[in-house]
């Protein structure tokens, strides 16, 4: 299905789970319990609060609305979330009267707070957003989308296998290349996963992770497909899905265990903070990430979970414009005589269209083109003025990178052959700029990129 068949303003379904329940009923039965007995509170007002809170996602509401409507209950009044900055809380005395009134903990507590590593308000503001977004029982928040990519490994254990696309993020490689070994854990990158059977996933396997679209090479994996891989040998599938975020792709919907973010990208979207998420449904899978987070000690602090959820609010708005402007990007590209190849999801071969257009409403805004031999690498990155030459994506500014050299820098020359990254391969991740000022610039600096073409074109 099109992009263009699935209005962002079109109902999303919420599981019968979800807290059914208005607000006004809510913060009527929040102010009840408050006046009254401090014991009864006490022992009631966190399952208000958080009814009170998830209220603002309640069914029927659209995507756009859900990523606007993320302020929780504040008996202030206060219409954004507060900033709640300290660093430890104050436990209530047994049998001394008043207690402080507990706060809502997200989507994983029900308790009061105690230390900020722990837990947060405006961080559990954050994740009860972010799982809103795709009706995930669980989110957890990261101080970067690393820390909740290696949440994500920590659930496998010494001698386990996990199995991977051959095309992924660089910093992903980075991390198994260098701490699976020393773990005990083993793993194989496979080069097209949708065409392997039940009978190919070895026993030991625990894990199977992918991304779709792949980075950089935009490569789709059949998440229904690669979920019934895992499960025929009780294994989880985890994806990455910060390329297409919730408003595109529902990955738990399509069978997913573990969907991971970097919400440095498209969910906050303005280049100014470091996050990652990780969402799940099942309750052993959830505690083990909420150790991690715990354990590991990395997860989102105050500050910055306000800044994702001030983000979050744009992100339908930004990613339509971006999308908007990817599109005239590519058909750019595709007919340019100094462009090679160019890649997008679904470019590779039809059956990764087909997958492609049913389980995703979009192709996202990030493509990779490879510049023709003649075209200079650093005359054509110099003549940029608008796009920033630097890593990551999402942002509402347009960003290029050459990933062999700087986001897949970890890989040697055969593990960037495997991964089908030419190191004439250029990314771009399309931001909310005229897209007219961006095709003048991309024209003018491959022009650019002829001159003195003698010397080294990479």
């Amino acid at each position: 299905m099109n992009h263009a068949d699935m209005p962002s303003s079109a109902p999303i379904p919420t599981p019968a789970k979800s807290a059914d329940i208005s607000r006004e009923t809510a913060e009527s039965r929040f102010h009840t319990q408050h006046h009254g007995p401090v014991s009864d509170f006490y022992a009631q007002a966190p399952k208000v609060a958080s009814d009170a809170k998830r209220s603002r996602h309640a069914q029927g509401r659209s995507f756009a609305t859900r990523c606007v409507a993320t302020t929780p209950f504040d008996p202030t009044g206060a219409v954004v979330p507060s900033i709640y900055l300290a660093s430890t809380y104050a436990h209530p005395v047994p049998g001394c009267d008043p207690r402080p009134a507990p706060m809502p903990c997200g989507t994983n507590e029900e308790g009061g707070h105690s230390y900020q590593r722990w837990s947060n308000p405006t961080r559990a503001a954050v994740e009860v957003a972010v799982a809103s977004l795709e009706d995930a029982s669980h989110c957890y928040a990261f101080a970067t989308g690393m820390a909740a990519i290696s949440a994500v490994f920590s659930t496998v254990k010494t001698g386990q296998r996990v199995l991977l696309c051959a095309s992924l993020y660089g910093g992903t490689f980075q991390y198994i290349s260098n701490y699976f070994p020393s773990r005990g854990i083993e793993y194989d990158l496979v080069a097209d996963l949708n065409a392997l059977s039940t009978q190919d996933i070895p026993a030991d396997t625990a894990m199977i992770y992918i991304e779709s679209p792949t980075n950089p090479c935009l490569r789709v994996v059949d998440i229904a497909h690669a979920a019934s891989l895992a499960h025929s040998v009780g294994a989880k599938l985890a994806i990455d899905n910060t390329f297409q975020t919730a408003y595109l792709q529902r990955p738990l919907d399509l069978g997913a265990d573990i969907v991971a973010y970097s919400a440095t990208k498209y969910i906050a979207g303005h280049g100014d903070v470091l996050a990652g998420m990780v969402l799940a449904n099942d309750e052993e899978i959830s505690e083990q990430i909420r150790l991690a987070q715990v354990a590991l000690g990395a997860p989102l602090a105050p500050f910055d979970s306000y800044s994702v959820l001030r983000g979050l609010k744009t992100m339908v708005v930004r990613m339509d414009r971006q999308m908007e402007n990817a599109a005239k990007i590519r058909n750019f590209l595709t007919a340019h005589e100094l462009v090679t190849k160019v890649y997008y999801p679904g470019s590779h071969d039809s059956k990764e269209a087909e997958i492609q257009s049913r389980q995703s409403r979009g192709d996202g805004s990030v493509l990779s083109f490879d510049l023709a031999e003649e075209v200079n690498l650093s005359k054509f990155v110099g003549a940029l003025d608008i796009i920033g030459y630097a890593v990551s994506l999402g942002g509402v500014e347009s960003l290029l990178c050459h990933p062999a050299s700087m986001t897949h820098a970890s890989m040697n020359d055969k593990q960037l052959q495997a991964a089908g990254i030419s190191k004439r391969m250029i990314r771009l991740a399309v931001g909310i700029e005229d897209v007219d000022d961006l095709i003048a610039e991309l024209e003018r600096a491959l022009r650019a990129g002829l001159a003195n073409c003698s010397e080294d074109k990479a």
